[in-house]
């Protein structure tokens, strides 16, 4: 069976808690199954920004106050059976009639032998009076079913190939290492073909496409990062400075990019070479 990556279309927003004005999700027959009761005066959907992107790990509950009178959310979490549950998160998001609000929220581990729909968002509502109850309203999931597809891609790629980059050495404007596939399992052919550049730092591995044959255990190319700006701006604002997506194929399954696992001693190598070619630009 094939595996499809399909691109999550991203609209840019800032903050931990983005008003929005209410917005008509698109929705599969399987993205919008109910998994609770609807809920009077409350809706909620799931939707993916750019910063929850560059984080990684959540999402934001874009919730929506369908009735008439005001309510305030004080936690609020996921409930997927495509995802292991994490603790709520506490909020104090006050929802006026009319109101929509994202609500970031953290995604646990993906369970990539279930779906993830249905899902609810678990939210505790604080009403008028002083009541406070604990609700599961049906999350309309387009974009979790997404972040489910593509986190489990990444996964199944994983089981059959190790990427590492190992033996970074500083040559003075540049580290320089080298980039090795490694076979866990199977016999089918692994093709690692393009290597992307972060925010901050260009890459280059001359030797890509680099391709393991069913009978081959590991390959290596050399690898090289260098600086690719040093604008205060980008430098002090980008949320993914050291991430390098690597697109690779496993048989005849769909690309899939895998960031390359950078240790945190590759990172302050990557840091500390940028902090010394941008003070002496």
């Amino acid at each position: 069976m094939r595996r499809t990556v399909v691109a999550l279309l991203v609209v840019v927003a800032a903050g931990c808690g983005t008003t929005v004005d209410p917005v008509e999700p698109a929705r599969t027959e399987d993205a919008a199954a109910p998994s609770a009761e609807p809920v009077p005066g409350l809706q909620a959907e799931a939707v993916r920004l750019r910063t929850d992107e560059a984080v990684g790990g959540r999402f934001q509950v874009r919730v929506t106050n369908t009735g008439d009178e005001a309510f305030t959310v004080t936690a609020v979490a996921l409930d997927s059976p495509g995802f292991t549950a994490l603790p709520a998160a506490t909020r104090t998001t006050e929802f006026a009639p009319g109101r929509v609000i994202d609500l970031p929220t953290a995604y646990g581990e993906p369970v990539c032998d279930a779906g993830p729909v249905p899902a609810a968002a678990q939210l505790s509502v604080a009403r008028p009076g002083g009541v406070t109850e604990s609700v599961r309203v049906p999350l309309a999931a387009e974009a979790l079913v997404l972040i489910h597809e593509e986190e489990c891609a990444v996964r199944a790629v994983e089981k059959v190939v190790h990427v590492a980059v190992t033996g970074l050495v500083d040559d003075g404007d540049a580290l320089s290492g080298s980039l090795t596939l490694t076979r866990q399992a199977g016999n089918e052919p692994v093709v690692a073909t393009t290597l992307y550049r972060s925010v901050l730092v260009d890459v280059a591995a001359e030797g890509l496409p680099l391709e393991l044959a069913g009978d081959e255990r590991s390959g290596t190319t050399a690898v090289s990062f260098t600086p690719a700006t040093c604008d205060p701006h980008v430098l002090s604002e980008t949320k993914k400075p050291y991430v390098f997506p690597l697109t690779v194929q496993v048989g005849d399954d769909d690309p899939v990019p895998v960031d390359l696992p950078l240790d945190e001693a590759a990172r302050d190598q990557l840091a500390a070479l940028v902090q010394r070619v941008c003070a002496d630009a």
